[in-house]
């Protein structure tokens, strides 16, 4: 009798256990190896609130993200002036360059240094009367004729300390003659027509409030 009390105990025993475990297996559920691991410093989420999905707008950078060439240096020579001074306008100076360079030339020609004086900066006011004086120490006349200007390009732009300075190429058609006292031609002639190129900088203090700028430098070929 003893022995079969003890088997009776075996059996349920095990008829418990066996219970426990089904029971636990429907709280818990079945791993299968392939389940998340559960961050243990993030709370878990209250059964049944709904899934959080934020999605990034298109078409448009994120907001306090800098626009996507807003650290790309300025590479055109008008950029690079402006990058200094918000104020300059390409298409303005090159208008104003134009008027500049066709008032200089006919100046030069006449020897008109009223007219000359506020266009050039010091040395190339010194240098354009310099070679005005020696002309008329000679007798002689400068006749230009400023056919056209072909065309006009700002190809340099750069900062210097508080100035800024760009270079203009103009490219025109002018009949240039030298004459002596006696009408006879020195130098040139005056039913060629010649195709000049100038290189021409000009220049002018960023702080200030003169708007005008100043011839720096020339080059002609």
């Amino acid at each position: 009798m003893g022995d079969g009390f003890q088997y009776l105990d075996i059996v349920l025993f095990a008829v418990i256990a066996g219970f426990l475990i089904l029971r636990l297996r429907s709280v818990l559920g079945r791993r299968t190896g392939n389940e998340r691991r559960r961050d243990p410093f993030v709370p878990p989420k209250p059964e049944g609130a709904p899934e959080k999905v934020v999605s990034l707008p298109r078409g448009r950078p994120a907001v306090g993200a800098p626009p996507a060439d807003a650290s790309a240096p300025a590479t055109t020579p008008g950029a690079r002036v402006k990058a200094a001074d918000p104020r300059f306008d390409e298409t303005a100076f090159l208008a104003g360059a134009r008027g500049a360079f066709e008032i200089i030339v006919n100046a030069f020609a006449k020897g008109d240094t009223a007219a000359l004086q506020p266009l050039l900066s010091k040395p190339v006011y010194a240098s354009f009367t310099e070679a005005i004086r020696a002309r008329l120490a000679q007798h002689e006349t400068l006749e230009t004729n400023l056919l056209a200007i072909k065309t006009m390009e700002l190809v340099e732009g750069e900062i210097e300390g508080d100035a800024a300075l760009v270079t203009v190429k103009f490219v025109s058609d002018q009949t240039n003659v030298t004459r002596a006292a006696d009408g006879s031609v020195v130098d040139g002639n005056a039913d060629r027509v010649v195709t000049k190129t100038d290189l021409w900088t000009f220049s002018r203090a960023l702080r200030s409030r003169d708007p005008n700028w100043t011839l720096v430098a020339t080059h002609s070929s």
